[in-house]
């Protein structure tokens, strides 16, 4: 009788909690960033994490390590995107903008869509963690 209680408090549980953002996030939902840059753009959520950890790893490298950590601070998720990007590039580093069209190749993304993530980068930035934030990382991605 327990089993059969058990098994049907599952069936429950799964028909009702899909629809639950808690159990969204506990799954694995992609952030607020990789969502606004999915929609926006259609590109999938690998491709969004992928051109934002490559944007990211761009910033950590031409930036001192306090200026980077105000950016990481605006962005949650940041070592998920540095992550992305180390995996992306097989550790390498970005460099500069050519070696940023080349991850977003890496990606299956034309060259002027880095040019399209960055608006959208800067500005999420800018209003998560101030507009001197959102201008720093618009100073490494230009």
């Amino acid at each position: 009788m327990n089993r059969i209680l058990a098994a049907f408090l599952i069936c429950l549980a799964a028909i009702f909690l899909p629809g639950c953002s808690t159990t969204k996030s506990m799954m694995g939902e992609s952030s607020p960033l990789t969502g606004l840059i999915t929609q926006q753009l259609g590109v999938t959520e690998a491709q969004a994490t992928g051109g934002v950890g490559s944007m990211l790893k761009l910033a950590q490298e031409k930036l001192s390590a306090g200026d980077f950590d105000q950016i990481a601070k605006a962005v949650p998720g940041t070592s998920k995107y540095l992550d992305s990007a180390k995996q992306l590039l097989g550790g390498a580093n970005v460099g500069d903008a050519a070696g940023l069209q080349g991850a977003f190749s890496k990606l299956g993304l034309s060259p002027d869509m880095v040019g399209k993530f960055k608006p959208i980068l800067t500005q999420y930035v800018g209003k998560a963690g101030g507009s001197q934030v959102g201008d720093l990382l618009a100073s490494v991605l230009k």
